[in-house]
């Protein structure tokens, strides 16, 4: 459980698309109230993807709570400042 959103996290990565929807409906039927649907750069369409598919197809009655934006800024290669953009979409009962 995360104390920010009082629920779940779920990471968006390289792994199947299917997998991050499984999770989120998988927490909510384990009986959380919130899961917070993070992610970074390009994974940010997917992420919003996933949203929408949990919405749409499978648990229908959730509520989109909350959407933050950001940008975070870090060292990369070769000691260079990198921005990246990042999104956090949270979703309730």
């Amino acid at each position: 459980m995360n104390q920010e959103t009082g629920g779940a996290v779920v990471f968006i990565g390289k792994k199947p698309f299917m997998n991050y929807v499984t999770g989120v409906v998988m927490q909510f039927n384990s009986g959380a109230k919130k899961v917070c649907v993070k992610a970074r750069g390009k994974y940010i369409s997917r992420a919003v993807d996933v949203v929408e598919v949990v919405r749409n197809r499978f648990l229908p009655n959730l509520k989109l709570e909350k959407v933050d934006i950001n940008s975070e800024e870090f060292e990369g290669q070769e000691g260079k400042k990198v921005r990246v953009s990042t999104i956090e979409i949270t979703i309730s009962k």
